[in-house]
Protein backbone atom coordinates (compact mmCIF):
# COMPACT_ATOMS: atom_id res chain seq x y z
CA UNK A 1 0.00 0.00 0.00
CA UNK A 2 3.03 2.67 0.86
CA UNK A 3 4.11 1.87 -2.68
CA UNK A 4 1.05 2.89 -4.54
CA UNK A 5 1.09 6.01 -2.08
CA UNK A 6 4.34 6.84 -2.56
CA UNK A 7 3.63 6.20 -6.77
CA UNK A 8 0.97 8.88 -6.54
CA UNK A 9 2.43 11.66 -4.94
CA UNK A 10 5.49 11.45 -7.12
CA UNK A 11 3.07 11.76 -10.20
CA UNK A 12 1.24 14.55 -8.33
CA UNK A 13 4.87 16.07 -7.49
CA UNK A 14 5.82 16.31 -11.55
CA UNK A 15 2.45 17.52 -12.70
CA UNK A 16 2.65 20.21 -9.81
CA UNK A 17 6.31 20.87 -11.63
CA UNK A 18 4.69 20.99 -14.96
CA UNK A 19 2.10 23.64 -13.82
CA UNK A 20 5.28 25.55 -12.16
CA UNK A 21 6.55 25.97 -15.64
CA UNK A 22 3.77 26.82 -17.15
CA UNK A 23 2.96 29.33 -15.04
CA UNK A 24 6.72 30.46 -15.28
CA UNK A 25 6.26 30.50 -18.91
CA UNK A 26 2.51 32.66 -19.08
CA UNK A 27 4.53 35.77 -16.30
CA UNK A 28 7.80 35.66 -18.51
CA UNK A 29 5.09 35.94 -21.93
CA UNK A 30 2.97 38.40 -20.43
CA UNK A 31 6.10 40.71 -19.33
CA UNK A 32 7.78 40.40 -22.76
CA UNK A 33 5.12 41.31 -24.44
CA UNK A 34 4.20 44.41 -22.36
CA UNK A 35 8.11 45.09 -23.37
CA UNK A 36 6.37 45.68 -27.07
CA UNK A 37 7.57 41.85 -28.47
CA UNK A 38 4.57 39.72 -30.55
CA UNK A 39 4.56 35.56 -29.85
CA UNK A 40 4.91 34.00 -33.00
CA UNK A 41 5.09 30.29 -31.40
CA UNK A 42 5.33 28.48 -27.94
CA UNK A 43 7.01 25.38 -26.44
CA UNK A 44 8.56 24.67 -30.36
CA UNK A 45 10.10 20.92 -30.35
CA UNK A 46 12.24 19.43 -33.39
CA UNK A 47 10.50 16.60 -34.40
CA UNK A 48 12.08 13.16 -32.93
CA UNK A 49 14.33 12.04 -29.85
CA UNK A 50 17.42 14.27 -29.13
CA UNK A 51 16.38 17.39 -30.42
CA UNK A 52 15.76 20.76 -28.40
CA UNK A 53 12.62 22.94 -27.34
CA UNK A 54 12.39 26.48 -27.39
CA UNK A 55 10.18 28.05 -24.58
CA UNK A 56 9.17 31.26 -26.49
CA UNK A 57 9.47 32.34 -29.81
CA UNK A 58 8.58 36.38 -30.32
CA UNK A 59 9.20 38.56 -32.63
CA UNK A 60 10.83 42.14 -31.36
CA UNK A 61 9.66 45.77 -32.46
CA UNK A 62 12.76 45.64 -34.65
CA UNK A 63 11.94 42.46 -36.42
CA UNK A 64 14.12 40.62 -34.66
CA UNK A 65 13.29 37.23 -33.55
CA UNK A 66 13.84 36.29 -30.04
CA UNK A 67 13.91 32.77 -29.10
CA UNK A 68 13.62 32.52 -24.99
CA UNK A 69 14.58 29.84 -22.55
CA UNK A 70 12.43 30.41 -19.44
CA UNK A 71 14.01 29.39 -15.63
CA UNK A 72 12.00 28.83 -12.93
CA UNK A 73 13.57 28.53 -9.57
CA UNK A 74 11.98 28.36 -6.05
CA UNK A 75 15.49 29.64 -4.20
CA UNK A 76 18.84 30.53 -5.10
CA UNK A 77 20.26 27.58 -4.03
CA UNK A 78 22.75 25.78 -6.28
CA UNK A 79 23.28 29.12 -8.02
CA UNK A 80 19.42 29.67 -8.87
CA UNK A 81 17.34 29.76 -11.99
CA UNK A 82 20.57 31.30 -14.24
CA UNK A 83 22.80 28.69 -13.46
CA UNK A 84 20.76 25.73 -14.37
CA UNK A 85 21.21 27.25 -18.10
CA UNK A 86 24.49 24.86 -19.11
CA UNK A 87 26.07 25.14 -22.19
CA UNK A 88 24.53 21.56 -23.18
CA UNK A 89 20.94 23.33 -22.72
CA UNK A 90 22.11 26.15 -24.72
CA UNK A 91 23.70 23.82 -27.70
CA UNK A 92 19.88 22.30 -27.57
CA UNK A 93 18.39 25.69 -27.78
CA UNK A 94 20.24 26.30 -30.69
CA UNK A 95 20.06 23.44 -32.69
CA UNK A 96 16.32 24.37 -32.10
CA UNK A 97 16.41 27.45 -33.69
CA UNK A 98 18.38 26.36 -36.53
CA UNK A 99 15.43 24.18 -36.71
CA UNK A 100 13.22 26.78 -37.02
CA UNK A 101 14.75 29.01 -39.23
CA UNK A 102 15.05 26.20 -42.06
CA UNK A 103 10.65 27.51 -42.41
CA UNK A 104 11.69 30.94 -43.42
CA UNK A 105 12.64 32.29 -46.32
CA UNK A 106 14.81 35.14 -45.58
CA UNK A 107 16.08 34.22 -41.84
CA UNK A 108 15.88 37.79 -39.84
CA UNK A 109 18.40 38.98 -37.34
CA UNK A 110 18.05 36.82 -34.17
CA UNK A 111 18.94 36.39 -30.45
CA UNK A 112 18.65 34.21 -27.22
CA UNK A 113 16.97 35.56 -24.49
CA UNK A 114 16.88 34.05 -20.96
CA UNK A 115 13.68 35.35 -18.79
CA UNK A 116 14.76 34.38 -14.88
CA UNK A 117 11.71 33.89 -12.60
CA UNK A 118 12.52 33.99 -9.01
CA UNK A 119 11.60 36.36 -6.52
CA UNK A 120 10.25 38.49 -9.71
CA UNK A 121 11.13 38.78 -13.17
CA UNK A 122 14.98 39.00 -14.80
CA UNK A 123 15.07 39.30 -18.48
CA UNK A 124 18.60 38.61 -19.74
CA UNK A 125 18.93 39.97 -23.48
CA UNK A 126 21.12 38.37 -25.69
CA UNK A 127 22.16 35.94 -22.73
CA UNK A 128 23.86 33.38 -25.07
CA UNK A 129 25.00 33.34 -28.74
CA UNK A 130 24.43 30.51 -31.30
CA UNK A 131 28.69 30.22 -31.44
Amino acid sequence: MGFLRKTALAATAARTTRQQGNEAEDWALAHLEAAGLRLLERNYRTPGRGGGEIDLILRDCDGTLVFVEVRRRGSAAFGGASASIQPAKQRRIVFAARHYLLRLRSPPPCRFDVVLVQDGIEWLQGAFDAG
